[in-house]
């Protein structure tokens, strides 16, 4: 979008909230650069110039705003809408798979050479990899120095700088501020944390977000032990590279609240990605519900909730076992399927609020589970254990870089996997946006009171009209029914 010079210029001058992350506005007056909804007085169009990335403001010479602080607007909705080798690329980065892994690690994931990406990222976003990797370095490092008391030289490693004077000389050229500085200013605001060792921030979105669907649906499918929903939070436990976590996200009217116990800083950027991930705060509400709406059948619906979203994981191999225990059961069957497992092979950890115990068990974990001790039908334990044997050995991944039919065709070809589970698996787990599942017996029951075709072919067929969000228009099918997914706990 940042080439489209006339639509960033009305976007920046009616500070339109909406195109935060699209793109960022570079002064060539200041050599600041801002998001588009800076509440500053708008510079003039010819001292005006637009990047598609924060990374590449930083690349030209240009250093962050202090009052719209653009370093922390929304990702830009693309990256999680597409599955091509840029997007995916995105996706790891934001992971910090290049701080833990470097451009190599990076590139041979996506099955590329570093050149190659090194290309398609600058031709794409103005930045490579490296730079891209270091504007969210930076990111981090500001989060920790505001809302942690960690000496500054531990916050420098624990955001991925390989020395404390790359993080001081990258913190100043960013943010015009030394480190010390920066914490100085935080500690007159309202960020710093009340509660030792917890780090609180706020995780930002398009509007409108309708936290009903989202949160319901989380908190109705909770496992016992790893996930719970307490004094209006959603809290849960995160298996991350370097230790585990324990976070807490409250729906507020203008951001989530997220409070992230950790038991190494150094996971905090995976554990901020996790998070917006599960919680689909990167879409574009917008755009979405405008194309559901052109539906004369899902308009009311739209109309009635706007701004759903996508309830994801925080871990797809994870999501993939839960969805196959949910397969054919009641959702409170599942989470009792679930909540077994977890107890007999998940590791425990200690939650200083109590209530959460365990961490699902990885797959390596469940690999030599006894088949005999799942209290299941048999043909779902062969399902399960094949799965998990797949996910264990590397044969099967289900994460932020797989290719979305590349995952539908090797799940469909394991035992046991029909349609809906692998739809349910690339929507939730692999956030594909146009997942679909005609089967699904909360669709089919609102197909038949909205007048939609009944059978999944022909429902198929009608979907075309909604695609590429036909997983959002299911979020809107669901909510037909009156079930506990669509409202949040009293």
């Amino acid at each position: 979008m940042h080439t489209d010079t006339e639509r960033c210029v009305r976007a920046v001058q009616s500070k339109d909230a909406r195109f935060d992350g699209w793109f960022y506005t570079a002064v060539l007056t200041t050599r600041i650069y801002c998001r588009p909804s800076c509440p500053v007085v708008p510079p003039k169009v010819r001292n005006m110039t637009f990047y598609p990335s924060a990374a590449a403001c930083q690349q030209a010479g240009f250093r962050a705003c202090k009052r719209c602080r653009p370093d922390t607007s929304p990702g830009s909705p693309e990256w999680n809408a597409r599955a091509d080798s840029v997007a995916r690329a995105m996706r790891l980065i934001r992971d910090g798979v290049v701080d833990r892994e470097g451009v190599p690690g990076l590139a041979s994931r996506l099955g590329y050479s570093a050149r190659q990406i090194e290309r398609q990222l600058l031709a794409e976003l103005g930045a490579g990899p490296l730079a891209l990797a270091r504007a969210q370095r930076a990111q981090t490092a500001r989060l920790l120095i505001e809302t942690t008391t960690l000496p500054l030289a531990e916050v420098a490693f624990a955001a991925g700088f390989s020395s404390v004077r790359t993080f001081n000389e990258t913190v100043r050229e960013v943010f015009a501020l030394a480190p010390g500085e920066l914490r100085t200013r935080a500690a007159r605001g309202p960020l710093a944390p009340a509660t030792p060792g917890v780090i609180a921030l706020r995780l930002p979105y398009r509007a409108p977000l309708n936290p009903s669907n989202l949160f319901g649906h989380l908190a109705a499918t909770a496992v016992p032990g790893i996930e719970e929903w307490r004094d209006g939070a959603y809290r849960r436990t995160l298996t991350l590279p370097y230790g585990h976590g324990i976070v807490a996200l409250t729906p507020q009217p203008d951001h989530i609240a997220c409070r992230l116990s950790l038991t190494d800083p150094r996971d905090l950027t995976q554990a901020i990605s996790r998070c917006r991930w599960l919680l689909d705060l990167d879409a574009d509400p917008v755009a979405v519900d405008s194309q559901l709406r052109t539906d004369p059948l899902l308009a009311p619906l739209v109309d009635a909730g706007p701004g759903r979203r996508v309830p994801r994981t925080v871990d797809g191999a994870e999501f993939a076992v839960r969805a196959v225990l949910g397969q054919q059961v009641s959702t409170a069957a599942a989470r009792t399927h679930a909540a077994r497992l977890v107890t007999a092979h998940g590791v425990p950890v200690e939650d200083p609020e109590g209530g959460l115990t365990h961490l699902f068990p990885v797959p390596q974990a469940l690999a030599g589970l006894d088949p005999e001790s799942l209290a299941l039908p048999r043909t779902r334990r062969t399902t399960l254990t094949t799965l998990v044997a797949a996910l264990a050995d590397g044969t099967l991944r289900l994460g932020t870089d797989t290719e979305w039919e590349r995952a539908r065709a090797e799940l469909s070809a394991l035992p046991g996997f029909g349609p809906w589970t692998v739809e349910v698996i690339a929507m939730r787990a692999l956030g594909d946006p146009d997942a679909f599942l005609p089967t699904d017996l909360g669709i089919r029951r609102a197909a038949e009171r909205l007048g939609l075709p009944a059978t999944p072919a022909a429902l198929t067929a009608r979907a075309a009209d909604w695609r590429p969000w036909r997983a959002y228009a299911v979020q809107y099918l669901w909510t037909v029914d009156d079930h506990p997914i669509n409202h949040l706990p009293a």
